[in-house]
């Protein structure tokens, strides 16, 4: 009686833990759902072609240095609660942005700005790398440590100051447009699909979801695991430089306060594994998040809500998306 007991309970858990990632899984596009509505229902314009495309527009720094975030997840840790992190992120853009503007002010070309901020940011993932895998610091710590070392450098290159940069490169990807869409929807949109078919679709992709999530049997099978976190953390680093620049192009000039973006950043990486199949990081659930983050923060500011509310849901959504995937794993 107590085997047939236990043979039951057996079968009875991989039922259930389908059952809860679909229950979950339903309930995040229903949220999102529900959240369009009520904001076309009650905030004026909201559903207007101007708006829309605004919102996507306005979500294309946000999405691309949460898609690095989200490779950062992929390769080191597919569960979001115990893998690697990246908190330099946005500190990093930061510093890559600082280092294109003042080289252009300079004298110096736009290619010239451009490389100097991709080499600055894939050096920062290189140094995130390096203390994870070869010093072996936890992640949080040693991209914690990073971040402030971005961020001071950046204070340091500009004295704290706003520096103007006005090139036509920069008017062409601020003012740019093609069949009627700006050229940082479409930035977004190429990114999106180009590391989507990397990622999901090519064996180093394939690769870097079983070294993220299962470590041991990727090195048992040949993989150089060591080799693909520090490929992660690179590649973080890399599309922090490249996205650096669309920052700058859509100020005009290099701003400090780029790390304010690491809460709503982390808020998309980590809600997007919600919208995946598998309750892990994928680029197509980052790209559903980023904008439903950013649907949410046009709604508030439609509806004439305070912008500090948009930190508070943002941070409330990290807590509840931990929480729901834990239970829904353990279930």
């Amino acid at each position: 009686m107590n085997t047939l007991a236990v043979a039951e309970t057996t079968k009875s858990k991989p039922r259930s833990l389908p059952i809860a990632k679909l229950a979950i899984r339903l309930g995040a596009f229903a949220a999102f759902a529900v959240v369009l509505l009520y904001f076309a229902l009650n905030a004026r314009g909201f559903l207007s072609p101007f708006n829309l495309m605004n919102v996507v527009e306005q979500s294309t720094v946000l999405g691309l240095l949460a898609y690095a975030m989200t490779v950062v997840f992929i390769g080191t840790g597919t569960d979001v609660q115990k893998g690697g992190i990246d908190l330099s992120i946005a500190a990093n853009a930061g510093l890559c942005g600082a280092i294109y503007a003042v080289t252009v002010k300079n004298g110096y070309s736009d290619a010239a700005g451009l490389l100097a901020a991709v080499v600055t940011g894939s050096l920062v993932g290189l140094l995130n790398g390096f203390a994870v895998v070869s010093l072996r610091i936890m992640p949080l710590l040693a991209t914690l440590a990073l971040m402030n070392i971005a961020a001071g450098l950046e204070l340091t290159i500009t004295q704290n100051t706003v520096v103007g940069v006005t090139s036509g490169f920069v008017n062409v990807l601020a003012f740019g447009k093609f069949l009627g869409i700006s050229t940082l929807v479409w930035c977004f949109l190429l990114v999106t699909v180009l590391l989507g078919l990397f990622v999901h679709y090519t064996r180093t992709g394939l690769r870097l979801y079983a070294v993220g999530g299962h470590a041991e049997a990727a090195r048992a099978a040949g993989i150089n695991t060591s080799l693909y976190v520090y490929g992660s953390y690179m590649f973080s680093g890399f599309l922090a430089g490249v996205t650096s620049i669309l920052i700058v192009s859509r100020l005009s000039a290099s701003t400090p306060g780029t790390s304010l973006l690491l809460l709503p950043l982390l808020s998309a990486a980590l809600l997007g594994t919600v919208f995946s199949r598998r309750f892990v990081p994928t680029i197509g659930g980052t790209f559903l998040a980023t904008l439903f983050i950013g649907f949410l923060a046009n709604g508030f500011q439609l509806l004439g809500i305070s912008s500090y509310w948009v930190s508070g849901v943002q941070g409330a959504l990290i807590l509840l998306v931990v929480a729901v995937t834990s239970v829904a794993k353990k279930s």
